[in-house]
């Protein structure tokens, strides 16, 4: 297989990638955002607990 073969199998295959755009239509960013933070927040509050000075 020939490196122009290649590239042209290669473009071939991310032409037909593009039809779907990409992104699936339930994924929300702010839904997914928002459980990142709340799931950080509650990760620095669990760790702030076990960190305490006795």
């Amino acid at each position: 297989m020939s490196f122009h073969s290649a590239a042209a199998q290669l473009v071939t295959l991310a032409a037909e990638g593009q039809e779907h755009g990409g992104n699936h239509e339930s994924i929300n960013p702010l839904v997914t955002g928002g459980g990142a933070f709340l799931a950080l927040m509650l990760l620095l509050w669990i760790t702030t607990r076990f960190n305490r000075d006795r």
